[in-house]
């Protein structure tokens, strides 16, 4: 039996199972949670695009906020200590926002590139401890994985 028999049969027991008691079943090759590498590098680079324009962008209107507000606070203006105030807190949470979006394209590029490691280091461990035959790329199939486990 191929990894792709035993593979297609495993998750149709577990479908079946994850169904039970239900009254529904769910359909073969639904329940996979698949993400892409591409997936995770668009939303990284959505959030690294992010982090660029909102470092410049959210950012332009401090120094003419702080001008401003010492001014009329120092012409007797209480609105002149409520925008130095205002001014203070809108930095704070760019601030934030932007160490936000770099923890979110950090994570996923670390992400991306661990996932990759742990599958290559997988694939070869398998290949190890699989049995070599001539013609067969090494690869061992979910049968005998499951030896390993019992």
């Amino acid at each position: 039996m191929s990894f792709d028999d035993e593979w297609a049969s495993a998750k149709t027991t577990a479908m079946h199972l994850n169904g039970a008691g239900g009254g529904a079943t769910a359909k073969p090759g639904t329940a996979d949670y698949v993400v892409e590498d591409d997936e995770l590098g668009d939303i990284g680079h959505a959030a690294f695009d992010l982090f660029n324009g909102l470092d410049s962008g959210g950012k332009h209107a401090a120094a003419a906020s702080g001008t401003a507000g010492t001014s009329l606070k120092g012409d007797g203006f209480a609105s002149g200590a409520a925008l130095t105030e205002v001014n203070k807190t809108w930095e704070t949470q760019v601030r934030t926002l932007l160490q936000a979006c770099a923890h979110i394209s950090n994570h996923l590029d670390h992400t991306k590139k661990s996932r990759k490691a742990d599958d290559d280091w997988i694939g070869a461990r398998l290949r190890i401890v699989g049995p070599l035959v001539p013609g067969d790329d090494g690869a061992v199939s979910a049968s005998q994985i499951d030896t390993y486990f019992r």
